[in-house]
C-alpha cells in the first residue's frame, strides 16, 4: 500500500506527485537524492527499496526519471515495485518514450492514470489496452459523461466484451534463452535456461483457454508416467489472467486471455548443457600482429538449423588492417565494437566452420589479462527447446461454441552466451594455415 508516488528528474525534482493517503509529508521526498547518492557511495550500487525515519522509498530508473513510491506501512515491496514497472509500461504505451519531456508534455494525462491506476494506495487498473479505452489524448467535448468499460468493474480487468473476429486463431510461442559461460578448453562453467510462453491471441467473446506442459511436478503429484521427457520448471511467473489456485492444486494453466499479445509465462531451468555452438579459437602473437583461428561447430541435431549466427571476436582497441578468410558467411571488421564479427545466415546442425584472421598492431603494450573479452555467439534456432518442453494441448472453450485455430512455435536463442578466449602463444613461425 503506498503513501504516494512520485516522478522526478535525475537530479531528484519533482515532476509529478500524487498523494494517496496523507500519512507522509510531501516534503519527504527531498530526502530520496542524497538517500541514493550514500547508499551508491557505500555499497557501489543503489538499492530499489530503502528506509530511513520510518519512510521506505522504492524506486526505479527509466532513462532520465525516477519513478518513487513511498510508504509507511509495512507493504509488500515486490508489489509496489511491480506496480512501478506496470506504471512506467502504460507511460511509454501512451507516450512512446518515457523520459522528462514527455512527462512535462503529458502532465494532465498523467494525473488521470495515476488517479484510475491506484486508489487509495492500492495498485488497481494496469493493463494499458483497458486504460486505453477511456482515457484518451485526444480532447473530446462529449454531452454525456462516458461510461467506462465493463472491464474495469469486471473480475476480468484485462480483457473487454464483444470483441470479435471473422477467424479465430491463437498463436503460441515457446522461446528459450541459453545463459553460458565456456572455459578455453570447453568446459561449461555456467549454464541456464530462460523460458517464455508467448502469446498472440485473436479470440471472440470470452474464451477460456487451458494449456498443458510436460510438466514433471504435475506427473509426480498425479501418479501418471510421461510419455517422454518430463521438465522441471523453477521460478514460474504468471500473467495476472492465470488461475493460480488451479495451478497450485492440479497444475493445470487456466486463463482468460487478454486481446492480442501478451506474455503468459516465464520459468527457468538451472541445469547443466553443452554448448549449442562451440567456437575453439587459437590465438597467436607476433610482433606487430596477431592471428586468430576459430573453429564453430553446431552441436545440436542435423535436421535443426541456426538462423542469423553471429560471433563476435574482441580485438584490441587500436587495431589496424584486418584480414580475413572464412569457409562460410561474411567477417566484418567493427572498430566501434573493438571486435570483428563473423556472420553465418544459416548453420546447420553438426556442421563445422573456420575463419582465419590477421590483425595488426600498431602499438606496443602489455595486456591485462585479466580484462580479456570473451567470444560472444548470438543465433535462433526455430522448432528446437534444450529443455524438452512441450505443449501437450492448447483447449479453447467459448460459450458460443466456436471453432479456434491454436499454432504453437517453439524457438531456442543465445542469451548471456559466451566463450573465453585462451592465452595468446608467440611462436617463432606461424603454425596457422595462411589467409
Amino acid at each position: 500500500m503506498a503513501s504516494s508516488v512520485f516522478l522526478l528528474d535525475l537530479k531528484g525534482k519533482p515532476l509529478i506527485a500524487r498523494d494517496y493517503r496523507g500519512d507522509i509529508p510531501l516534503s519527504a521526498i527531498d530526502r530520496f537524492m542524497p538517500l541514493l547518492q550514500d547508499r551508491e557511495d557505500e555499497q557501489g550500487t543503489s538499492l530499489p527499496v530503502m528506509t530511513e525515519n520510518g519512510v521506505t522509498y522504492l524506486h526505479l530508473r527509466e532513462k532520465d526519471v525516477y519513478l518513487v513510491a513511498l510508504t509507511r506501512k509495512n507493504a509488500n515491496a515486490m508489489t509496489l515495485l511491480q506496480f512501478l514497472h506496470h506504471l512506467a509500461k502504460v507511460f511509454t504505451e501512451y507516450f512512446k518514450t518515457l523520459e522528462e519531456e514527455s512527462i512535462r508534455d503529458n502532465f494532465v494525462i498523467i494525473y488521470e492514470l495515476l488517479d484510475e491506476m491506484m486508489d487509495y494506495g492500492v495498485p488497481q487498473i494496469t493493463e494499458p489496452k483497458i486504460l486505453k479505452e477511456y482515457i484518451t489524448q485526444e480532447s473530446h467535448i462529449l454531452e454525456i459523461m462516458p461510461r467506462p468499460p465493463l472491464a474495469v468493474t469486471n473480475a476480468v480487468s484485462w480483457r473487454s466484451e464483444g470483441i470479435t473476429y471473422r477467424k479465430n486463431e491463437v498463436f503460441l510461442d515457446v522461446v528459450e534463452s541459453i545463459n553460458m559461460l565456456v572455459n578455453p578448453s570447453g568446459q561449461v562453467l555456467s549454464s541456464d535456461i530462460q523460458g517464455a510462453v508467448k502469446m498472440k491471441v485473436y479470440l471472440s467473446g470470452m474464451p477460456e483457454l487451458r494449456l498443458g506442459l510436460n510438466d514433471k511436478v504435475m506427473f509426480e503429484s498425479t501418479g501418471r508416467s510421461a510419455k517422454g521427457k518430463a521438465v522441471e520448471m523453477e521460478d514460474i511467473r504468471f500473467h495476472q489472467c492465470v488461475r493460480l489456485s488451479k495451478f497450485e492444486s492440479d497444475r493445470t494453466i487456466s486463463f482468460i486471455p487478454p486481446d492480442g499479445e501478451f506474455e503468459l509465462m516465464t520459468y527457468r531451468l538451472n541445469t547443466q548443457l553443452k554448448p549449442l555452438i562451440w567456437c575453439e579459437s587459437v590465438v597467436e602473437s607476433h610482433r606487430g600482429r596477431i592471428e586468430y583461428m576459430v573453429k564453430a561447430k553446431a552441436q545440436f541435431k542435423h535436421r535443426s538449423t541456426a538462423n542469423n549466427v553471429e560471433i563476435v571476436v574482441p580485438v584490441a582497441a587500436d587495431a589496424d588492417s584486418p584480414r580475413f578468410k572464412s569457409t562460410i558467411g561474411s567477417v566484418k571488421y567493427v572498430p566501434e565494437r573493438a571486435a570483428f564479427v563473423w556472420r553465418i545466415k544459416q548453420f546447420q546442425g553438426g556442421k563445422e566452420a573456420l575463419l582465419r584472421a590477421h590483425v595488426g598492431l600498431p602499438s606496443i603494450r602489455d595486456d591485462d589479462p585479466e580484462r580479456k573479452p570473451p567470444i560472444s555467439v548470438k543465433f535462433e534456432i526455430p522448432y528446437f527447446t534444450t529443455s524438452g518442453i512441450q505443449v501437450r494441448y492448447l483447449k479453447i472453450v467459448e460459450k458460443s461454441g466456436y471453432q479456434a485455430l491454436p499454432w504453437v512455435r517453439y524457438i531456442t536463442k543465445n542469451g548471456d552466451y559466451q566463450l573465453r578466449i585462451p592465452d595468446a602463444v608467440s611462436p617463432s613461425v606461424s603454425r596457422l594455415p595462411p589467409i
